[in-house]
């Protein structure tokens, strides 16, 4: 028998950036507890079962498995999520996308898309910020949408519903007064892609050819179609592409196209409103 003291000095995970945390999220799923338990009654000893999953999960965090695809969940603005291999891990760094956002339109009743959904993690948000909002997330992958569901479902948020699309594809006729998306955006050749939780996670949510803008110049080019009048395209991007971005909004006719930072002071998204004629 170990206790929760015992397992916590001594369960080392050299090559994780955030060791301390990861063994504390998996030893308390193990426990079926939140993490403050795990502080509040250290001596308590973990049953075989607790602890053949705590040391199975542990050794798969060491092979590399991010932690929130063994949990199979994730944080994500004020949201638990599930999450599957067949989508990306939601990340803070997508939230300055949900804060843009909420801040370029009011709270009153406006139809609001989300391209290349995954989790569901952005349109949900949105929707459960702005209940008069009806948020439309989509994604290619068909499991993606059902797991998409599931959460809106488990979250009761009616206000957001998941299609099946390939980008703007099964959207024929449909205006939105704003188009949010983060899509693939990292290049073929990007040393990254094997290092870290990336290596996990699916290929095609992240990579969009040579230079890592294919999909980025997709929907720019073909959002304006799906655009209510002064509508806004909203995306986010690699650190250092936008001012690529910012001159494929403008060559498109966007307008009021700016670029704000994360909190590493990288500029991690841009946007423009369209105006028709």
């Amino acid at each position: 028998m170990r206790s929760i003291e015992d397992l916590l000095a001594h369960t080392e995970l050299a090559d994780s950036p955030s060791a301390r945390l990861d063994v504390e999220l998996l030893l308390a799923d193990a426990l079926g507890k939140p993490r403050s338990y795990l502080h509040t009654w250290p001596e308590r000893e973990l049953e075989d079962a607790q602890l053949a999953q705590f040391t199975a999960a542990i050794e798969r965090r060491r092979a590399g498995e991010p932690v929130a695809y063994i949990l199979g969940q994730q944080g994500f603005w004020s949201l638990q999520l599930e999450v599957a291999t067949h989508t990306l891990i939601p990340r803070p760094d997508t939230e300055l996308l949900v804060e843009a956002a909420l801040a370029l339109l009011p709270a009153t009743p406006a139809q609001v898309l989300d391209l290349g959904t995954g989790t569901g993690a952005i349109a949900l948000a949105l929707a459960s910020e702005r209940p008069a909002w009806q948020v439309t997330g989509v994604d290619r992958v068909s499991e993606a949408v059902q797991l998409a569901q599931r959460n809106g479902q488990r979250l009761q948020l009616a206000n957001a519903r998941f299609v099946t699309s390939h980008w703007f594809s099964e959207l024929s006729g449909q205006r939105y007064a704003l188009i949010v998306s983060n899509p693939p955006y990292i290049a073929a050749d990007d040393q990254h892609l094997g290092q870290g939780d990336v290596r996990f996670e699916p290929s095609s949510a992240l990579v969009a050819g040579a230079d890592g803008l294919d999909d980025i110049r997709l929907i720019i080019a073909q959002a304006p179609e799906f655009l209510s009048p002064g509508g806004w395209l909203l995306l986010e991007h690699g650190f250092d592409q936008a001012a690529a971005v910012r001159d494929l909004l403008r060559a498109r006719g966007f307008v009021q196209v700016a670029s704000q930072r994360d909190l590493g002071g990288h500029e991690r998204i841009s946007l423009g409103q369209f105006a028709h004629a």
